[in-house]
């Protein structure tokens, strides 16, 4: 029998599940193809406050019986932006999953966005912004999107800025949040100990109220740009971030992609963290990653150093990523990167929090349900030839943007280092 059930409302949303019969828990998320890319200048950071204020009050509760009544049936409810999805989602035992749903329909349907409430949770959201830059191996990556993508949305912060943060009113949020929370841009994914049919009668009704909008503002994928840019702070550390150009989330190079950046720095025996941590002793964290996006993405390296020598760390990790290009990686290297990866997928796939989220991410990317063994077979299809060929297309001196968090005071020797 198939554990993969979807159904799909008049309006357009979509429910998916996964029935899990030997789990007692179900992990729920309401999740919105809008986040902080679909964000004017002046809107910034509005995706964001709205996930704080869903959960500050509706018609029928206040934040506190909201947090009171989750409390109660021993449940765990959070949300999420990114620069194109939110997501509010609970986890729940699967005997309360009824008091669960009617919770989480209440606060995304009816919350009041009550102006007191607005006001109070400004200040909670200027908090965290001051927390992140307090944060600086946080911080730099919001910096990096800034250099590397400039005045695209996907170059600035999810969380917003203090003087936008500071203009916004109840009004703005409800305004936002009415013309971006379209049907057609809703799923609903569950999965756990849980009947399809019975979670489409618990929400069925009163997500179909929604109607559906004006149309979507189109996405339009940006050019990276190639540059240094220093930020000067009195840090025990330079923090650096390398980015070039990446991989949509649904190019069919993506399987080399993620394998690729397994090898550079995706795990404890990679390229990066060897040549950079162990031989050189330069940085306790040092690692490599992918940001992809609909349209477009990054891969970046960070490392967090001594400001002596950042210009030495910089010029080796740059030295690792021309070496991808020159020479094929090993296949026994590669074969040891499939395993991991392979490994981290069935691993993940043990939580459903996890096959929540992949529920989701495949409905809103791929209009389906991809299985694990399909992915499985992607990657081992990869060879040497595609990474390098990979490695070719993204690593380009005239592409490669490079930040610096620290006591700069100098970027023209990192800007000598521009070349792949």
């Amino acid at each position: 029998m198939n554990k993969i059930k979807k159904t799909i409302l008049k309006n357009g949303i979509r429910i998916v599940t996964k029935k899990i019969p030997y789990v007692r828990s179900v992990s729920l998320g309401m999740w919105v193809n809008t986040g902080a890319r679909d964000e004017t200048l002046t809107e910034n950071g509005l995706s964001h406050f709205i996930e704080h204020m869903i959960f500050k009050g509706t018609l029928r509760r206040s934040a506190y019986q909201i947090a009171k009544e989750f409390d109660a049936i021993g449940g765990q409810n959070n949300a999420f932006t990114s620069m194109e999805n939110t997501c509010y989602y609970a986890k729940v035992m699967d005997t309360h999953l009824d008091t669960m749903t009617d919770i989480l329909l209440d606060t995304f349907l009816n919350s009041v966005f009550d102006a007191a409430e607005v006001e109070r949770e400004r200040t909670v959201i200027l908090q965290e912004i001051g927390m992140v830059e307090d944060t600086p191996d946080e911080h730099i990556h919001i910096l990096s999107g800034n250099t590397f993508w400039g005045d695209h949305p996907l170059g600035r912060s999810v969380l917003g800025a203090r003087e936008k943060l500071l203009a916004f009113n109840s009004d703005h949020l409800k305004g936002f949040f009415h013309r971006f929370y379209q049907p057609d841009r809703m799923v609903v994914s569950a999965a756990g100990n849980i009947e399809h049919n019975r979670l489409v009668e618990l929400m069925g009704p009163a997500l179909s109220s929604i109607k559906p909008g004006e149309g979507f503002p189109e996405r339009f994928p940006p050019n990276g740009r190639s540059l240094v840019e220093a930020h000067y702070r009195q840090l025990e550390q330079t923090h650096i971030c390398a980015g070039t150009p990446g991989l949509s989330i649904t190019d069919p190079k993506r399987f080399a992609f993620s394998l690729m950046n397994t090898i550079l720095g995706g795990n404890m025996s990679s390229r990066l963290f060897q040549e950079i941590r162990e031989r050189h002793g330069l940085a306790y964290s040092v690692y490599s990653f992918t940001s992809p996006h609909v349209d477009t993405g990054m891969f970046g390296v960070y490392a967090g150093v001594d400001p002596k020598r950042a210009v030495e760390a910089t010029a080796l990790v740059l030295k690792e990523l021309k070496k991808v290009k020159e020479k094929q990686v090993d296949q026994a290297e590669l074969d040891d990167a499939k395993e991991f990866t392979k490994g981290s997928l069935f691993l993940a796939s043990e939580s459903i929090d996890n096959q929540m989220v992949r529920l989701a991410q495949n409905e809103m990317h791929y209009n389906e349900y991809i299985p694990l063994e399909s992915v499985v077979k992607n990657i081992d299809a990869v060879t040497p030839e595609e990474i390098q060929d990979l490695a070719n297309e993204l690593f380009k001196a005239d592409q490669l943007a490079l930040t610096l968090l620290g006591p700069i005071t100098d970027k023209a020797p990192y800007e000598d280092l521009l070349v792949l």
